[in-house]
């Protein structure tokens, strides 16, 4: 079991570090302020790793004893808790459902402690609480400096020279910043329950979660970073720059408060205020603030039934919850069967 253990948790370190720490760079990227692909990726690497090793403590400790007493987790829990995340992550890669790390780990160990009777109620609470502003912060935050930045910019550009190598500069180093806040929270999801179950140091996890989520970012992080870099390249220098700087500074604010935060929505939330400032009110309609309602739900729900299914059979040897899911299942089989197919055929062509 802790073989099992340290295979799931460093697969899913590595896998992290492959989508959202990867994505860091996607501005700078994007922008040709990094014109080699593999500099990109280092450059996440070592940030990641850097902040991972020098803050991702207290996360650390959150995930493995601030939502569930660390007593519960043993470490069969533990594989079930990461093994119940890495499942769900897999099987919306499969449906293009894009999920929270930081939320599916989070809905993985309150699953388990539902499970086991045992659940930090006000500080799960609170941990939500933060899921739900601070997206909607750094819209606000994005919104203002990107109506600042619309007016400075091109005159800046037109009357100062040599002013674009020192955004380009700035950009680089804004996408580094953003790497380093990914580290510090996201490492967090990997180790954490390891250390509340014993099988590592806080100290220990911490070097080797930034080790694989640095090595995920390097090896694995080529296509993440490749998309992210095409949605972003319409902003200009500076807007990448509010972008990176505003996500990432949030996200750091919450990780030395040890709060597991989910970065990707901050990042979207951030674009999309600065697209806001530059093209209005218009930007509402793509729908975006609908996906990051939907993924705040499905993430941290689908990995704690998950997780609640797999302790309950595994563990307490009860085979109630899995008749309920399976039951629940063919229930939303058969209402969807049963649509009248107009209906049915005006919301797939939709």
């Amino acid at each position: 079991m802790i073989i099992a253990a340290w295979l799931v948790a460093l697969f899913f370190a590595a896998n992290i570090g492959a989508s959202g720490t990867a994505a860091s760079m996607g501005a700078a990227y994007g922008a040709g302020a990094v014109r080699k692909k593999w500099v990109a990726l280092l450059l996440v690497a070592v940030a990641a790793f850097l902040g991972a090793v020098i803050g991702g403590g207290n996360v650390v400790k959150t995930i493995g004893s601030g939502i569930v007493p660390s007593h519960v987790i043993t470490v069969e829990i533990t594989v079930i808790i990461l093994g119940a995340a890495c499942l769900t992550l897999f099987g919306s890669n499969l449906f293009g459902v894009p999920l929270s790390t930081s939320e599916v780990t989070v809905g993985a160990v309150v699953g388990a402690g539902l499970a086991m009777g045992h659940v930090h109620y006000v500080h799960l609470l609170f941990i939500i609480a933060v899921w739900l502003v601070m997206p909607f912060l750094a819209m606000c935050i994005a919104l203002g400096l990107g109506s600042l930045v619309r007016h400075v910019e091109p005159r800046l550009l037109r009357k100062a020279k040599g002013v674009v190598p020192i955004l380009i500069s700035l950009l680089v180093l804004a996408g580094c910043y953003e790497a380093f806040s990914a580290g510090m929270n996201n490492v967090a999801n990997a180790v954490g329950p390891m250390v509340a179950s014993g099988i590592l140091t806080v100290h220990a996890g911490l070097y080797w979660g930034a080790l694989f989520v640095s090595l995920g970012a390097l090896t694995l992080g080529s296509k993440v970073l490749d998309t992210n870099a095409k949605k972003i390249t319409k902003l200009s220098l500076m807007q990448g720059i509010v972008v990176s700087f505003t996500s990432a500074t949030l996200v750091l604010i919450a990780s030395l408060f040890g709060l597991p935060v989910p970065q990707t929505q901050a990042t979207t939330m951030a674009i999309f205020g600065v697209g806001q400032s530059h093209v209005g009110s218009d930007i509402w309609r793509q729908g975006v603030v609908t996906h990051i309602l939907k993924t705040w739900i499905v993430s941290p729900v689908t990995s704690l039934l998950v997780s609640h299914l797999l302790v309950d059979i595994l563990v307490r040897n009860q085979y109630t919850a899995l008749f309920i899911a399976v039951a629940s299942v063919v229930v939303a089989f058969l209402y969807w069967s049963m649509r009248p197919r107009s209906r049915r055929v005006k919301v797939e062509e939709e």
